[in-house]
């Protein structure tokens, strides 16, 4: 560790603080509600939780299309289609197939909305920034007008679908009070457990390594790089599709206008600060949620909420000093 980065990390500590000072809060007195309130009672968790399973998985969407050398700015778009997709199902009277079905339209929906993007950047070069961006914005706006019109409950004056039935939803694992643990949390952690064993222990994985790495190395060695490209973007998609379902079954139980907060952008910071390991995809989730309930308590208080995105962007930049310092030359 050297100097420097001692330097910024303190920086960023005097950033956070200042910005809590001019937001009219006390510190200390910030520091304390968050523990009181957040840190250490079970709704606090409950919502940590529930925080982090959306956070997680899509931690994961964003994670998988990194290492294969692409940037999926979409996936707070195809985390809404998915949503949008699965409870169209949900509305829907399947029986006992109505939560798998939910799933896989969702998670089919997120990847197919994603596919265009790997077909264009493998096949004809365009940057998957600009078409994952178009995307969300027409996902955004196809959501507005769905919502608005052939999904809107009629009984509600809001743009809104109408709650799922009570045997669409993914039931708790613990309930005890106010504290909740929904089986879309497990669901979360066996994603990422897969991602790992994927890109660690299979072919397939150490192609999208490899293609991530250098791809034209790739390609000399026989690696096909456009379908990799392909089968990347479409699965990081999937993820995410599966990301919107989860909500929809587990939390929401409805789709509305709005429906995402930005989980897919917060996406971007737990997938860089997980570094090159899938297996921190958990921690990095889960300290994102609490940073999130976190912001939400301080809010009520009268901190701005924007303040989580200070937090945040400190978080990234003194991490990634650390995790991507240049060793010392030894010439």
């Amino acid at each position: 560790m050297s100097w420097k980065q001692i330097l910024l990390a303190l920086a960023g500590f005097g950033v956070v603080i200042g910005a809590l000072i001019v937001a009219g809060a006390v510190p200390s007195d910030a520091l304390q509600t968050v523990i009181q309130k957040a840190l250490t009672t079970p709704a606090g968790w409950r919502d940590i939780l529930r925080e982090t399973t959306p956070l997680l998985l899509l931690g994961c969407s964003v994670f998988l299309a990194l290492k294969a050398g692409l940037f999926n700015i979409g996936a707070d778009g195809q985390f809404v289609v998915g949503a949008m997709a699965s409870v169209a199902v949900a509305l829907q009277n399947f029986g006992p197939l109505t939560i798998p079905l939910a799933i896989v339209v969702g998670t089919l929906a997120g990847g197919l909305w994603a596919l265009p993007v790997g077909l264009i950047k493998a096949y004809r070069g365009g940057h998957e920034v600009i078409t994952t961006i178009m995307l969300n914005n027409i996902a955004f706006f196809l959501s507005v007008f769905l919502v608005k019109g052939v999904l809107k409950d009629p009984e509600s004056q809001s743009p809104t679908t109408a709650y799922i039935a009570e045997a669409a939803k993914l039931p708790n694992l613990v309930q005890n009070g106010p504290f909740r643990l929904n089986i879309a949390l497990l669901f979360a952690i066996a994603v990422a457990l897969a991602l790992w064993w994927y890109l660690k222990r299979t072919v397939g994985g150490y192609e999208l390594n490899a293609t991530g790495a250098n791809s034209k190395a790739a390609k000399f060695a026989g690696i096909q790089i456009e379908k990799v490209i392909v089968r990347s973007m479409t699965t990081s998609g999937a993820i995410a599709g599966l990301a919107g379902a989860l909500q929809v079954l587990a939390y929401e139980n409805r789709f509305y206008s709005g429906f995402s907060p930005g989980y897919g952008f917060d996406a971007l910071g737990v997938a860089l600060l997980a570094g090159g390991s899938p297996l921190a995809l958990l921690g990095s989730g889960l300290l994102f949620g609490i940073i999130g309930k976190s912001t939400t308590v301080l809010s009520l208080t009268g901190v701005p909420k924007g303040l989580s995105f200070i937090l945040l962007g400190i978080l990234v930049i003194v991490f990634a000093s650390f995790r991507y310092r240049k060793e010392p030359s030894h010439d």
